[in-house]
């Protein structure tokens, strides 16, 4: 199968992965509603699918660094859609919960191997603008994860969001379990990594601080993507398909904009190394704090979503960049699992936490409040990629 066949193929699991999670955050308010839920169980239902994610994740490393990794790709692609699709039969707190908890072990699965599995078939020169390009997916998918979920959502309600976004990945992800081919040979016991190996990811200095530089801009990411629209929703009067429909609007054009432009950056300083990407990550969480305090206390909805575009275009520059310095600084042999690690740390530290304590400190305080906390998380991410570049 010609390369670029098997990159859209992915491309496609890419963007279903994020609409299929992204579009609960659309229909919040009206499962609210539905299943009389508080804020904080709505936060909840964000941080379950987060540490599913992050806890799966070691063990599909552990395995795709030995197996067949279109396998995994495909079957995890499965494993979410079906999930995806029971959530939408889901009539209590507890079986939404549950089901959840399948999305993010499925994505889990995916995204681990799918951005090292694509890297190694891409030179150098190219290979922050590919993981960009296929970055693309959060952005775009995200997006149209809100549009659906608040258009879908307001006409035929929020059980049939889940219904409709859940059936493509089951056969994009029968497709790449069929046909998409390993690029390696499957590796033997006796050439399979050894635990030291792996142990020595977390005395890399740079990876391990990288991981959490990442893991300040998911958190960010993750809490702005899992309340933004309630946001709207609550302080601008917008309806739950406008609210999803601006907010995913913004995500696609600026987060697309932001993460297409962060690869070609990448591309061109990471020449001269890692350090090379780590100066576009600095550069990008030093533009992104500004706009994004401003809009969340901006009176107007016109400079609040102004203020938001530019943010969104900022903290979306890191995607390609990121991917690339991970590969850069991990070898062949474990970067399935050095992927993985990435994972666990972003997620735990990260989208793991912020949606339930935006949810949380929203009930004793303010959304708005709550959300403000949330970015400054920026300075943290700040410090560590200082101390990643001197490692």
């Amino acid at each position: 199968m010609h390369i670029r066949t098997i990159f859209w193929l992915l491309f496609g699991l890419n963007l279903l992965n994020y609409i299929d999670r992204q579009v609960l955050y659309a229909i919040f308010p009206l499962v609210q509603v539905d299943l009389s839920l508080t804020d904080g169980q709505l936060g909840l239902l964000a941080s379950v699918f987060i540490f599913a994610y992050l806890c799966f994740a070691p063990f599909v490393g552990y395995f795709a660094d030995r197996t067949s990794r279109p396998k995994w790709l495909g079957a995890n692609a499965l494993l979410w859609s079906a999930a995806t699709l029971v959530c939408g039969c889901a009539h209590y707190f507890g079986s939404l919960l549950a089901a959840r908890v399948g999305v993010g072990m499925g994505e889990a699965g995916f995204t681990t191997v799918a951005q090292p599995f694509l890297a190694e078939k891409y030179p150098l020169e190219k290979r922050a603008t590919v993981l960009a390009l296929f970055g693309l997916g959060m952005p775009l998918g995200g997006a149209l994860g809100y549009m659906l979920g608040g258009v879908l959502g307001m006409h035929w309600g929020w059980r049939s969001a889940f219904m409709l976004v859940g059936i493509p990945g089951v056969i994009i992800g029968t497709l790449v379990w069929l046909k998409v081919p390993e690029h390696r040979q499957v590796v033997t016991r006796q050439a399979a990594p050894q635990w030291k190996e792996y142990k020595a990811l977390f005395k890399n200095k740079p990876f391990v601080w990288l991981c959490l530089a990442h893991a300040a801009i998911t958190f960010i990411i993750g809490g702005l993507s899992a309340w933004m629209p309630m946001y709207l929703h609550r302080y601008f009067n917008f309806d739950v398909a406008k609210a999803g429909t601006i907010f995913g609007a913004l995500v696609v054009v600026c987060g697309a904009v932001g993460t297409y432009v962060g690869g070609k950056m990448a591309d061109r300083w990471g020449k001269i190394g890692p350090k090379g990407y780590f100066k576009v990550i600095t550069a990008a969480l030093l533009l992104f704090l500004p706009p994004a305090l401003l809009g969340l206390h901006a009176a107007h909805a016109g400079l609040a979503l102004f203020c938001f575009a530019c943010a969104i275009g900022c903290i979306f520059i890191p995607t390609g960049p990121v991917a690339a310095a991970l590969v850069a600084l991990t070898p062949t042999t474990v970067r399935a699992m050095a992927f993985a690690v990435n994972i666990f740390i972003i997620h735990l530290l990260g989208d793991a936490l912020s949606p339930w304590l935006i949810g949380s400190v929203s009930e004793g305080h303010t959304l708005r409040f709550a959300l403000s906390l949330v970015c400054l998380a920026a300075m943290g991410g700040l410090v560590c990629l200082q101390v990643a570049k001197r490692g």
